[in-house]
């Protein structure tokens, strides 16, 4: 069947309700009467294919219904003086250097990657890259940030087991990323039981394109040609956006079926052959075929330009040849790219179509006007205005902020520190990402300055940031790091995102850089429910208040609500992807101890807080009070280590697992150990000096030679000189009574293997 009508203007509210279930459209009933009413003024039913692009264009992951009103008022107006382009089209672009600049985007692909882990994440990848491509420039970095559920546990009320989704989103981020060339360089990885059916998969990519040749996700002019080059149009995907826009409750036949199928055979000669174009400078508009569809894609890009569109679906290379018109044009089917270019280069974008491989689609013409019809086998399947179609209603949720009471628990401090140092290394979110980063080449292209690890031969350990050299002639280069701090923003949405941010900004600083850019992906629950809602309001005024202190812009961004199953919220997790300059990639700072006898130093004020922090989460402790970190202290570190970085051997941030695990991994590098006194840290317990994870705190060693020009360049800021390097032990002391006395291999080995089991 090619079309039919369906009889909307004469449905009551029970009628419109079940049809929007009946059909998986996920609108609400204000939304379908919406619907109701335009068709009841145009004197008309729609026909199915109609109805099934208004729900895509107005559903949560495309329109942004719930968060478009607090995204604007408190991220707006971020820019810089070199920012290009930002929150404008598919990805945010900023300048890198006068002739060059990187583009970058981050994307979640969570409720996918619970249905079919391997495959969910797999076209995540290949959706992100495509984001980036589709702006014209070369992909040269990926990034994934990931939120897997207890996958030590085997009692768990999941779909899936954690264990099975952990090693299928891996699987698929592996070989997706290695098969198209383009380096995994950063990320995280980050447990907790709340992810146990609804894992978060976070990915980001960052590419490199002329200014000269920087396109648009907006049609050029009337007249244009629309494209569409790339893979097979087929009906896996279908209403992917509604699905993503829908809490988790089952996996059912429509749910698997919303699940994209990626190839990234396909992907790496579509990314090849659009940029060739660009190159010849015939490609006037580009938009990625990702979430929505043509649907999507085709309208949001002529509607961007001020046109209409007449479009026909006849010339679009099917796997299924039985699909009716609605199902082609909603179809997410992956590596399609929308391409618009001028009439005489219509055989030119279609000869290197060709050369390729790759199928090619004559879609229709860019129109003046702001209606969009699309025709399929002589019949007219759509004949909308463009302008009711693209704009969904917008949302002013009410929210309520968290009561956030001023109290700590205090856990108790363990009766052996050398028994709970060999089993806390080895936990989940503090032991070695070896067995998940070493899948992921890191180092295809041969521009990884400093890849997700650094140290000696077989002695290597986490990298803050990673640094990426983009051009052959430059040694200009870019830093790269991606996060988030759940455990401390489900305390307190406001504090905890600055911490995140902190974070992300003291991983450059620690490497060498400055920090240059920001893009996020906010992952939360139920933006229905006003607590969540709260959660999502406070994170998103934290990020404009932390940018606007920093002059960071933040150019692009993704929401993703509904992240829940069975009325179980997933930890609201802000995931923060900063990209930093470094003018010359020779002077990057890695994190492992260079030497012996050299001077370690903490920098910053001590938090002397457990809340959030792994120690009170393993004592079964998960309230507590978040201070705000010290922004202008934070400044002040990045102004200091800036000037001061030639003579600093290594650094590292204090975060996850406090500043026993910072140390550690700094010794785990090199194989050096270290002999510390925590007395002059600040007056608390020694648990908590050695576990607080929050604060703005960063370890730094210091040769011996330069200690009288640090201390004096850094005699405005909190520094205490906390002991030396050397040997092969880890030894603490405070006050003259020994805690930790341990070799280094003995808790590198612990480290090493915490995730053995797991992947």
């Amino acid at each position: 069947m090619i079309y039919r009508h369906i009889k909307i203007r004469d449905m009551n509210d029970d009628d419109l309700i079940n049809m929007s279930k009946r059909h998986g459209l996920s609108l609400s009933l204000d939304e379908m009467k919406a619907v109701r009413d335009y068709f009841i003024k145009e004197g008309r039913d729609p026909i199915d294919a109609e109805i099934h692009a208004i729900a895509q264009s107005w559903s949560e992951h495309c329109s942004y219904k719930s968060s478009k009103f607090y995204l604007k008022k408190y991220l707006t107006n971020l820019k810089t003086d070199y920012t290009i382009l930002a929150m404008e089209d598919d990805a945010g672009v900023v300048e890198f250097d006068k002739d060059y600049a990187y583009v970058l985007k981050m994307e979640s692909h969570n409720h996918p990657s619970a249905v079919e882990p391997y495959g969910g994440a797999a076209t995540g990848i290949g959706g992100i890259v495509r984001d980036v491509v589709c702006m014209g420039a070369q992909p040269i970095a990926l990034v994934d940030s990931l939120f897997m559920g207890d996958v030590a546990s085997q009692k768990y009320d999941a779909l899936l087991s954690p264990r099975y989704i952990f090693q299928g989103v891996v699987g698929g981020i592996r070989d997706y990323g290695n098969r198209i060339g383009v380096p995994n360089v950063a990320g995280s990885v980050y447990f907790d039981q709340s992810y146990n059916s609804n894992p978060l998969v976070n990915a980001g990519c960052i590419g490199i394109v002329r200014k000269d040749r920087i396109v648009r996700s907006k049609s050029y002019k009337a007249g244009d040609k629309l494209l569409l080059v790339g893979g097979k149009t087929g009906r896996d995907g279908i209403h992917g956006v509604n699905f993503a826009s829908a809490t988790l409750t089952r996996i059912s036949k429509s749910s698997r079926n919303a699940i994209q199928l990626g190839n990234p055979i396909v992907e790496h000669p579509m990314m090849r052959a659009v940029l060739e174009a660009n190159e010849l400078g015939i490609i006037k508009a580009m938009k990625d075929l990702g979430g929505g569809g043509l649907s999507s894609a085709a309208t949001e890009m002529v509607f961007a330009g001020g046109f209409g569109a007449e479009i026909s679906l006849d010339d679009i290379k099917l796997k299924d040849t039985d699909m009716s018109g609605w199902e082609i044009w909603i179809s997410e089917s992956q590596e399609r790219m929308l391409v618009e270019v001028l009439p005489e280069d219509v055989e030119k974008m279609k000869e290197i179509a060709e050369k390729w491989s790759l199928d090619f689609s004559i879609l229709g013409t860019v129109v003046e006007g702001k209606k969009i019809t699309v025709r399929y086998k002589n019949k007219k399947i759509i004949d909308m205005d463009i302008e009711f179609l693209d704009k969904a209603p917008v949302y002013q949720r009410p929210f309520e902020r968290k009561n956030i009471e001023k109290k700590v628990s205090i856990p108790s401090e363990p009766e052996d520190l050398n028994d709970f140092a060999l089993n806390f290394v080895s936990r989940l979110n503090n032991s070695a990402r070896f067995n998940v980063v070493r899948q992921y080449d890191h180092t295809v292209r041969g521009s990884t300055i400093v890849g997700p690890f650094s140290g000696r031969p077989n002695l290597e350990t986490h990298s803050d940031a990673t640094v990426i050299k983009p051009l052959e002639d430059s040694m200009r280069g870019l830093l790269i790091t991606s996060g988030s701090r759940p455990n401390f923003v489900s305390i307190d949405p406001y504090n905890g995102t600055l911490e995140t941010l902190s974070e992300a900004v003291r991983n450059i600083v620690s490497t060498g850089g400055k920090p240059n850019s920001v893009v996020d992906a906010l992952n939360f629950g139920n933006p229905e429910r006003q607590d969540i809602m709260g959660q999502f309001v406070e994170s998103v005024r934290a990020i404009g208040d932390f940018c606007r202190k920093f002059s960071l812009p933040v150019v692009a961004g993704n929401v993703s609500f509904y992240n829940e199953f069975r009325n179980k919220d997933i930890m609201p997790t802000p995931t923060i992807m900063m990209v930093g300059i470094i003018d010359d990639v020779t002077k990057a700072r890695t994190t492992y101890f260079k030497k012996n006898k050299s001077q370690i130093y903490l920098v910053g004020t001590p938090c002397d807080n457990l809340s959030g922090s792994e120690y009170a989460r393993m004592n079964n402790i998960f309230d507590g009070f978040l201070p705000a970190p010290n922004l202008s202290e934070l400044q002040l570190e990045i102004e200091k280590i800036g000037k001061f970085s030639p003579y600093i051997l290594s650094a590292h941030d204090v975060s996850d697992g406090g500043l026993f695990m910072a140390l550690a991994e700094m010794s785990f590098g090199s194989g050096i150990g270290f002999n510390i006194d925590l007395g002059n840290v600040s007056a608390s317990r020694s648990s908590v000096k050695l576990f607080s994870e929050c604060g703005n705190q960063i370890v730094l060693e210091i040769d011996p030679i330069h200690e009288e020009e640090f201390t004096a360049e850094f005699k405005d800021l909190k520094i205490v000189r906390i002991g030396e390097t050397g040997g092969d032990r880890i030894i603490i002391d405070e006050y003259g009574m020994n805690l930790v006395d341990l070799p280094v291999q003995d808790l590198r080995e612990r480290w090493e293997h915490g995730l053995d089991a797991y992947i």
